[in-house]
């Protein structure tokens, strides 16, 4: 499976990419803003998960969401932000907009693997009620 991460942190996309790779994800992409995320989506065969930090430059994910989601074609792509807006309003307006979960960095790889899971990726190895 294929996964694309969208964050300005460079950090945080090793991060995000190397819990993908241990849960089974054979492909991980990454992009620094939504602008590059999607040239990447017209570029590389389709994702079936991309992981959205919402505070970027050039265009931030929620914009980078409702984009995809105006598309038909990216129906089946599962979409995750993973940011440090906490407000009860930007976590509603992200679910609005077509996100599918939300996640709060600080993060860690059990919570990631959780989300993985309620989004039902067949491709998820293990599960945070495993051994450490």
């Amino acid at each position: 499976m294929r996964a694309l991460v969208v964050d300005d942190s460079r950090t945080t996309r090793a991060i995000l990419r190397r819990i993908l790779e241990n849960v089974g994800f054979s492909e991980v992409h990454e992009a620094e803003d939504g602008v590059a995320a999607l040239d990447l989506l017209r570029a590389v065969a389709r994702p079936s998960l991309a992981l959205v930090d919402w505070n970027m430059p050039e265009m931030n994910g929620y914009d980078l969401v409702k984009i995809i989601r105006m598309r038909r074609d990216f129906d089946d792509l599962k979409l995750m932000m993973v940011t440090t807006e906490s407000e009860a309003e930007r976590i509603v307006a992200a679910l609005e907009a077509g996100a599918d979960e939300y996640v709060m960095k600080p993060f860690t790889e059990p919570i990631i693997r959780d989300k993985l899971a309620l989004l039902g990726l067949p491709a998820i190895r293990g599960s945070s009620s495993e051994a450490p």
